[in-house]
């Protein structure tokens, strides 16, 4: 049985019936909404086209996948951000800061060459970070201060959720000959799979700064002791 997620969705299915504006979605409806001339409405595709020659069947289905990314993106951004913020320790505060740094600074990057797509296959992305949290497959961590190998743990999990989602979205893009999209993702994919083997090297249980209770209890500080879930929802 798949897990399903708090909208109904299972946490491998793309949301593309999510397209529209919906009076139950964060940051849809505001006090500004009939203040302002509306030209489009979120997760929509332009029927007459942006200038590429796909379907708009085609654009709207690749846009909605990318926008889903492109949340995703964002969530792992916020998260890497906190974790960056927080770093401390013997083997943390000097060299996993820089390491987050080009985490964030890359992640950033990837937003916008995502972002970029949405709109150039006519579709309006998701840039409200409530809505955000809302639309992406993988969901931030819950807020305080916890070990260093917790956040690490969390930001792996959503490294692996991230590079699974992807690969659906370029196979889907090779059979509608969305090589673009597929151009755009594989350069992002390659570089989140860095990030993954980054994160997956500092989780091994080889340290030099642990103390001595992993000798005598054979358990601290072992990576294998939480399962790595790839299908977290929330």
């Amino acid at each position: 049985m798949q897990m399903q997620g708090g909208n109904g969705f299972s946490p491998d299915e793309f949301k593309l019936s999510k397209s529209g504006f919906d009076p139950n979605m964060p940051g849809h409806m505001n006090q500004h909404s009939d203040e302002m001339i509306l030209r489009q409405e979120p997760r929509t595709v332009r029927q007459e086209g942006s200038g590429i020659s796909l379907p708009v069947d085609t654009r709207l289905e690749m846009g909605l996948m990318l926008d889903e990314h492109l949340c995703a993106l964002n969530v792992a951004l916020h998260q890497y951000t906190k974790h960056h913020w927080l770093t401390e320790g013997a083997e943390s505060f000097g060299s996993l800061h820089h390491i987050l740094d080009e985490h964030i600074d890359v992640t950033q990057k990837h937003i916008d060459m995502v972002g970029e797509r949405v709109a150039r296959l006519g579709v309006v992305p998701t840039a409200h970070p409530v809505t955000q949290h809302e639309i992406s497959y993988i969901k931030h961590e819950v807020e305080g201060r916890y070990t260093m190998r917790d956040f690490l743990r969390n930001d792996l999990e959503h490294e692996i959720k991230i590079q699974g989602m992807m690969r659906k979205t370029i196979s889907r893009a090779h059979e509608l000959n969305d090589f673009g999209t597929v151009q755009v993702l594989e350069e992002v994919l390659l570089k989140r799979e860095d990030f993954g083997y980054h994160i997956w090297s500092l989780l091994e249980d080889d340290t030099l700064v642990r103390g001595m209770n992993h000798l005598l209890d054979g358990q601290n500080d072992i990576a294998s002791n939480r399962h790595l879930n790839d299908k977290l929802t929330q």
